[in-house]
């Protein structure tokens, strides 16, 4: 828990330390000197006493937590090379692990949206799938609702904010239904705030704890085709329902059928196309790339190490670009290097990871 809540440890990092030190007791001995090694003076990890007052708060608040690797760890999820080192839970944390739907589209959708969001959501739901979204207006609201009027019917909400910040604040009602009948889940500490940053990240939640995502009316800016584009990068199926062409509100779900998504009309679309589990061969290839990615190998020679820091350090910018890339770009190394060599600017806090295996320099960063 201190770990995962220190400074400069995101979720990629905080695999490859625990496997290079082999328990979190090490890794937090081993971070200062890894840290100023970097280039950062100081690190800020949290007091044991602060970690805590964080759990004593949060389970007054009725919440639960899971750390990765605990049992009842949703596996699905745990397949994400960046999956959450911790998840708040309200509510019943094994729904987090059932057949599960991810159901996504645009906050200013119209009616008709609305309307085929809680079709697909309430068919899917009575069907004993799990209805996965983010709580945001329009078609996540939709399909939260829709599956709740469905008797046995359950639905989770992944929330970018901690489980005492609503978002939408006139959600709240909806928050408190959904932890009754299914669950609402955050890798944020309680008294966090919404921030356009942590948006793609709770969007990894919905795509990781579902086997397929059904794209309902999204604006080609949209942050539901984020969602889309992290399922595809996890292995899972990608759905998107057709919309008017004159529709400014369903350019992004058209584009994703003309690239390849399943154009989906009814329940028993997805449900024909849904992989059965992780052990599915479509979760092959995934995880290969997740395995790939976490492998832990010693850290490149100082000489090599300083070459593709300055490599890095000065394609990377403040929009987010992925390890492959990178990865092409510096031919002259192997992805581990790469890798280690990014986690070294990530604990120097020169550079942030983000969703999808993706890296960007934080401002005022540079080479």
């Amino acid at each position: 828990m201190r770990l995962a809540r220190t400074e400069g440890v995101g979720p990629i990092g905080y695999a490859r330390l625990l496997g290079r030190f082999g328990n979190a007791a090490a890794v937090l001995e081993a971070l200062p000197g890894l840290a100023r090694t970097a280039g950062r003076a100081r690190l800020s990890i949290p007091s044991r006493a602060a970690t805590e007052d964080e759990i004593a708060a949060t389970v007054k608040r009725g919440g639960q937590f899971l750390t990765l690797g605990d049992p009842d760890y949703p596996a699905l999820l745990a397949l994400l090379p960046d999956a959450p080192p911790v998840l708040v839970v309200l509510g019943d944390i094994r729904h987090l692990s059932g057949r599960s739907v991810g159901v996504v589209g645009g906050r200013n959708a119209s009616l008709n949206g609305q309307h085929i969001a809680a079709s697909l959501s309430a068919d899917l739901a009575s069907q004993g799938v799990t209805i996965v979204s983010g709580m945001a207006r329009g078609i996540d609201g939709a399909a939260h609702e829709a599956a709740l009027g469905k008797a046995g019917g359950v639905t989770v909400a992944a929330v970018a904010t901690g489980i005492d910040r609503p978002y939408p604040p006139q959600h709240e009602d909806l928050q408190a239904r959904i932890a009754a009948q299914g669950a609402v889940v955050t890798e944020a500490p309680l008294g966090t705030e919404p921030q356009a940053r942590h948006f793609p990240r709770r969007n990894r939640i919905i795509a990781g704890l579902s086997l397929g995502v059904v794209v309902v009316e999204a604006a080609r800016q949209s942050g539901s085709l984020i969602t889309a584009r992290l399922a595809l990068e996890a292995g899972r199926e990608v759905f998107a329902v057709p919309g008017s062409p004159l529709d400014p509100r369903s350019q992004g779900s058209n584009d994703l059928i003309r690239r390849g998504a399943m154009l989906t009309e009814t329940a028993e679309d997805v449900l024909g196309a849904l992989p059965q589990g992780p052990d599915d061969f479509s979760f092959s290839q995934a995880r290969t790339i997740i395995a790939e990615t976490l492998r832990e190998e010693p850290p490149p020679p100082p000489a090599e190490a300083g070459k593709i820091r300055s490599a890095l350090l000065a394609v990377l910018g403040p929009a987010p670009t992925s390890v492959d890339d990178l990865l092409r770009h510096c031919q002259f190394t192997t992805r581990a290097a790469l890798v280690a060599t990014l986690l070294d600017l990530e604990l120097g806090g020169f550079v942030e990871s983000l969703p999808g295996n993706r890296v960007a320099l934080i401002a005022n960063q540079g080479g």
